[in-house]
């Protein structure tokens, strides 16, 4: 039987809004590849980025694009040359890893050269607002042992204070997604030096990060907007100590390893992120999980319901996942 590709777009309810500095969510959308190879059947998701200047629309166009391609056999590493590093590419290759450990019946972080993957602890995201209103969100978090805090620049000290009030026990890291300009940097940097805070997620925009080159870095800053995939580590170098890779910026699953291997060579730190969205968008990171600092997939926990066979969370705890789900 040929194998066949079938692309559908998919609605989850946010529990409450997500909220970054760039705006709200009440809703993820994704897209989901399908690829039938005979009796078996991969899937990946993603998440398109306004950010990236990624729609809907121009995704499952992408998508469709590499159709005839990918329905006569081509495999992952054909698919890197058809498409850019992006939600589209991220889709399609995740499905192709599935399907493949499928059919050789070989679970996907045995093909990506890992003995085993062991449940790690998540971030859990607290949404930019009010210090008052991150207070309680925090407060209702406080018991697990590491918070994502998103930011958005001015009054971004008492927004971290009021978290580290509300959450005393809790490891800390801040996002503030581009939001902070030059005059902010040292004072919101030293209210995360107060807070214990471990790390700095994209302080500033892409286009102004090149000041983090002069600017000394008491505590390790972490490139997001700022880095896709290997193109961009060059560029990274010397502004950054860490960097965030989500498979959706990557691209997939097989841009991920290359990129966290090469970032590690360089002696780079790593995250592994993601969009909000289901576990089967996050099953294929947790592969990136063992060379990580830090896990921040907890998208399916901000959703007022999961996919069927999703990831167990035991609180913050992540496991691996079931072959139901992917790989």
């Amino acid at each position: 039987m040929a194998r066949q590709l079938t692309v559908t777009v998919e609605t989850f309810q946010i529990a409450g809004t997500f909220t970054i500095a760039r705006g709200s969510r009440t809703q993820a959308r994704v897209v989901v590849a399908t690829v039938r190879d005979g009796r078996h059947v991969g899937r990946g998701e993603c998440v398109p980025y306004q950010r990236y200047n990624e729609t809907i629309e121009s995704v499952t166009a992408q998508i469709e694009s590499v159709r005839p391609a990918l329905e006569a056999g081509i495999d992952r590493h054909h698919l890197q040359r058809l498409l850019p590093a992006g939600a589209a590419r991220n889709a399609l290759d995740c499905a192709l890893w599935d399907v493949d450990a499928k059919r050789l019946g070989l679970p996907a972080f045995q093909l990506a050269g890992l003995s085993r993957i062991a449940p790690v602890v998540t971030a859990f995201t607290i949404s930019l607002g009010a210090p008052a209103d991150m207070a309680k969100a925090a407060a209702a978090a406080a018991e697990r042992p590491l918070l994502k805090v998103k930011l958005g620049g001015s009054g971004d000290p008492d927004r971290i204070a009021a978290v580290r009030a509300a959450a005393p026990d809790s490891e800390l890291i801040v996002d503030a997604n581009e939001s902070w300009r030059r005059d902010l940097l040292r004072a919101n940097v030293e209210a995360c030096l107060v807070a214990g805070v471990r790390l700095i997620e994209q302080p500033l925009p892409e286009t102004d990060d090149a000041v983090l080159r002069e600017f000394a870095h008491p505590l390790p800053i972490c490139a997001d907007e700022s880095l896709h995939d290997r193109q961009q580590l060059a560029h990274v170098r010397g502004r950054y100590e860490a960097i965030n890779i989500k498979l959706d910026k990557a691209g997939g699953l097989t841009e991920a390893l290359a990129l966290s291997d090469a970032a590690l060579d360089l002696g780079f730190q790593l995250v592994i992120g993601c969009m909000v969205a289901t576990s089967l968008a996050m099953a294929p990171a947790m592969l990136l999980t063992p060379k990580a600092r830090f896990v921040d997939l907890d998208g399916p926990l901000l959703l007022e319901k999961d996919r069927p066979d999703g990831l167990t969370y035991d609180g913050s705890i992540v496991y691996p996942p079931v072959p139901a789900l992917w790989g």
